[in-house]
């Protein structure tokens, strides 16, 4: 009987663990940026500017990935909000419409909108 009550909480804590490592691996927005840039066709210019944007936006989505349950939304809403200002200012056009929506596909397809 022990054991059995051993195997189900060990059990437990293993999907327990699965299952926050998995929502943890959601905030992780780490892309390819050659690739961004290729299909955004940004300058060098941009491409650097745009680095460093997605950086500050990774690390905001960690600390929403580590954040009390109650506060990932907001944490992520205000990420994304944060984002999507500062690549306004760097992109054009025809950049910021394909940027907005490989940003928001990944969200939609990662749970996180």
């Amino acid at each position: 009987m022990v054991v059995a009550m051993f195997m189900m909480t060990a059990t437990f804590a293993e999907n327990e663990n699965n299952s926050a490592m998995k929502s943890v691996e959601a905030y992780d927005m780490t892309i390819n940026m050659r690739k961004l840039a290729v299909v955004l066709d940004l300058t060098s210019d941009q491409m650097e500017a745009v680095q460093d944007i997605h950086n500050a936006f990774c690390n905001d989505m960690m600390l929403a990935a580590y954040a009390q349950a109650d506060e990932r939304g907001t944490m992520v809403k205000s990420a994304v909000k944060k984002d999507m200002r500062y690549m306004r200012y760097i992109l054009n056009d025809a950049q910021y419409k394909k940027y907005e929506l490989l940003l928001n596909t990944t969200l939609v397809n990662r749970g996180l909108k």
